[in-house]
């Protein structure tokens, strides 16, 4: 019965401090001065509009950045790795050994 009680005590304050997350971003500044804000989840963005839409124009250009490019190999029915332009283990085929 204690056993119950103390997993009952335990669940509601872990219910407690979920609730309790603060999710606001920070507001921080970079080396160079612009003005940034930092998300809980490690992501961060530009405050300045203008600024913002150049970095997302830039990332845009990088195939890592795509969640599933035309080009990217594997991953069938959305299961396994799928293997983006640019990684090592790109177009090496299936690895059996034959005509090695």
């Amino acid at each position: 019965m204690r056993a119950v009680v103390v997993a009952f005590a335990l669940a509601a304050a872990s219910a407690a401090a979920g609730a309790e997350l603060d999710r606001t971003p920070l507001a921080a500044t970079t080396a160079q001065g612009d003005a940034v804000r930092l998300h809980p989840n490690g992501r961060w963005e530009f405050v300045d509009a203008e600024k913002a839409a150049q970095a997302r124009e830039l990332a845009a250009q990088y195939p890592e950045n795509r969640v599933r490019p035309v080009d990217a190999q594997g991953g069938a029915f959305g299961i396994g790795r799928t293997i983006m332009p640019g990684d090592k283990d790109y177009n090496r085929g299936s690895l059996s050994g034959k005509g090695r």
